[in-house]
């Protein structure tokens, strides 16, 4: 189920903004309204849904409406026309009342600029929102504290900011988002202003915190590389409207149109794609069916080697034809015959992580589980094909 439903959410900046949606109805451009009527189109009647534990990344370059959008979803902005649905509740009909409750219970944000009090230290910064609920001394303080850990602070909760790097401004700015422990955070182009290094740093600190605490995120950023990197959906967006929303494959493999062509154009593939989408179907044996039955089989299937699982699909290795023929002809059992050092990785290894291991092996890639079992095999056509932009091979094209 949706946590957050847009249903065509619009901005328009200027007097009388209401009159120019009957004007995006008729398909002007923003360009065309601008210049008929001085209104500014902010956000183009967007519409996206957004599930619980997502990471959700609204991206486009400078001017694309983005940071607009997000501060619509918690009405920092108020929206000309369209619909906000959190949990299936309309924020736009929401009351003052209702919508402060509503900000500071079930939504967070992280800003780009750490907005930190100079004179509050990293707990009293943490703990702002929260006091600003109202919340009791100690219990404040606990939550906080909570907060500090999650981000790897602690020790540093009498410090002031002045005393920390960019780096460790911007998790105290996570963490006092984090603290009220929100339903959503909404994160606006938090780790632009960070040097690459330790932007980089952060990206894979905030992925290590999804995986714990699995939060529903609103990532804006102008950045593709960070947007493919840490988003599960991606919104991608050129003059306040959504040209296109899907996963970081689908953005990559099949742009919507020539627009999104030129903006993934450069992107290296090998840093984005993972082993999950290039690995196909492993031919596997049993041990107790034999060399024979496994000479057997590749004839059959035209191919020169067998995966040998047990039952349950566990890996145990590798055999290929010219060891099943001379098992056969020492009376070796298919156990003593197979190469047991076959190369493995996890269906989330990225495609370059996977070149060294595959120069250094005879055989392609197995693609295991957590718990062992085979799940496919990468071969080197189909990471060629994948990096070429071509669809993975089908499975006996080897």
């Amino acid at each position: 189920m949706a946590i957050i439903e847009a249903k065509r959410l619009t901005k328009i900046f200027g007097t009388d903004p209401k009159k120019a949606i009957p004007l995006l109805d008729k398909g002007w451009s923003k360009e065309k309204i601008l210049a008929e009527t001085k209104l500014t189109v902010g956000v183009n009647q967007a519409s996206f849904a957004i599930e619980e534990g997502q990471i959700f990344v609204i991206m486009g370059l400078s001017g694309s409406g983005k940071s607009t959008l997000v501060r619509l979803l918690n009405r920092l902005i108020e929206p000309t026309s369209g619909e906000v649905l959190f949990n299936g509740t309309d924020i736009l009909r929401m009351t003052p009342e209702k919508l402060r409750q509503f900000r500071r219970k079930n939504v967070g944000m992280v800003f780009q600029k750490f907005a930190l009090f100079p004179h509050r230290t990293v707990i009293q910064n943490i703990e702002y929102g929260l006091e600003v609920q109202g919340i009791e001394k100690n219990k404040r303080r606990e939550m906080a504290m909570q907060s500090l850990e999650l981000v790897g602070l602690k020790g540093w909760e009498h410090s002031y900011p002045n005393q920390l790097s960019g780096g460790m401004q911007q998790r105290v700015g996570l963490a006092r988002g984090l603290a009220n422990e929100p339903d959503v955070l909404l994160m606006d182009e938090a780790f632009s202003a960070l040097d690459p290094l330790i932007r980089k740093d952060m990206q894979d600190e905030l992925l290590e915190l999804q995986a714990k605490m699995k939060k529903t995120i609103v990532f804006i950023t102008h950045d593709l590389n960070e947007a493919l990197r840490i988003g599960d959906q991606i919104a991608l967006m050129k003059d306040g409207s959504i040209v296109q929303i899907g996963s970081p494959e689908e953005i990559l493999m099949q742009p919507a149109n020539k627009y999104v062509e030129r903006f993934v154009e450069d992107v290296d593939l090998s840093k984005v794609l993972t082993a999950s989408h290039v690995m196909i179907k492993a031919e596997t044996i049993t041990l107790e069916r034999g060399p024979r039955v496994a000479l057997q089989f590749m004839r059959d299937r035209g191919i020169s080697s067998l995966y040998v699982v047990d039952k349950r699909m566990h890996l145990l290795g590798v055999i290929t034809a010219e060891e099943a023929v001379n098992a056969i002809k020492n009376g070796r059992s298919l156990e003593e015959a197979m190469e047991r050092e076959a190369p493995t990785a996890v269906s989330e290894t990225l495609l370059h992580e996977l070149f060294e291991l595959m120069s250094n092996s005879k055989f392609p890639v197995s693609i295991i589980d957590d718990s062992g079992r085979l799940k496919g095999i990468v071969i080197k056509g189909a990471v060629l094909a994948a990096l070429s932009g071509n669809s993975v091979m089908e499975d006996g094209e080897r």
